[in-house]
């Protein structure tokens, strides 16, 4: 686990305002296509022992929707990769979970980037997290419920375990998350993780009571569940796809930003144990309501 970053704990507010805006570092990108995997890699120019993030895309979506997304995090100093496959009907919530832990492998395995006069980047094997909107929130739910190699025990009648590629996921995130099969919502039962839940209030694809609140009900570890009550389904995508006549909602800036500072804030706080960023799990923010609750115990706030 990461080492606990010493620093007064940001107030909501400022956390927002802050986390809100690009990072310090620059950023580079990359092709996880290089490696036979399709999608893309954003890292900070330079770093060790970084961590780093696996995002799954929505159903239909490409993953060059959330590319500022994955920039913004990779300004923070957090690796970010997003897999770009199973973008057809009918693709695989499994195969996605697979892929996000691919990512994974591929960026805590091997240096990334770097050049003759500068220093590759290299992401430390216990600090790694996954993420995702829509089907791929319910994707990331599958790959955390997934043991590594080294710790898998095996139950009859559950479907979603099976052996892991060698990474061990820290956190997991979820943006407007819709159920998949194998269940997400099941999965969670034995995600014994800090998870953080981000619903959208006006969403009509996957209605908060349908998707995220049920998910938080059944986590197993430390959750929490946010709602932005203004959100809508495609709050989160950037541009414009062929996909938006088939979904209802747009892509909305405010939505954009409070998920980027949620998010980033998220990560920071359980992957690099930077305590100034624990407001992005349980504080106050404006726009929101929060539930919290530690493993077993349902608080609310």
């Amino acid at each position: 686990m990461a080492s606990v970053i010493p620093g007064k704990a940001l107030a909501p507010k400022a956390l927002v305002a802050e986390l809100s805006r690009p990072g310090p570092y620059p950023v580079l990108r990359g092709e996880l296509a290089l490696v036979g995997l399709p999608g893309v890699v954003f890292t900070p120019e330079s770093g060790a022992g970084l961590p780093a993030v696996a995002f799954g895309h929505d159903w239909l979506q490409p993953a060059a929707r959330y590319l500022g997304l994955l920039r913004h995090l990779a300004s923070w100093g957090i690796v970010a990769a997003a897999p770009d496959t199973q973008r057809g009907p009918f693709g695989s919530h499994r195969a996605l979970a697979h892929d996000l832990r691919t990512a994974l492998e591929v960026c805590s395995g091997v240096r990334l980037g770097g050049t003759a006069r500068g220093a590759a980047v290299s992401v430390d094997p216990g600090r790694l997290g996954v993420a995702g909107h829509g089907m791929g929130a319910g994707s990331a739910v599958l790959a955390a419920a997934v043991p590594a190699a080294d710790t898998q025990v095996q139950a009859v009648g559950e479907p979603y375990w099976e052996v892991g590629r060698g990474v061990a996921v820290q956190a997991v995130a979820t943006v407007a998350l819709t159920d998949t099969r194998p269940s997400a919502v099941e999965a969670a039962r034995a995600v014994h993780l800090p998870g953080l839940h981000l619903a959208f209030g006006k969403d009509l694809v996957s209605p908060p009571a349908a998707g995220a609140e049920l998910l938080d009900t059944a986590w197993a570890g430390e959750s929490s569940l946010r709602t932005l009550k203004k959100a809508t389904h495609l709050g989160l995508l950037e541009g414009r796809h062929w996909s938006d006549v088939l979904l209802d909602g747009k892509g909305e800036n405010a939505t954009r930003t409070l998920v980027r500072a949620l998010l980033t804030g998220f990560l920071l706080h359980r992957l690099n144990g930077d305590g100034r960023y624990a407001a992005a799990f349980d504080g106050g923010v404006k726009g929101t309501e929060v539930r919290t609750s530690e493993a077993g115990h349902r608080l609310e706030d």
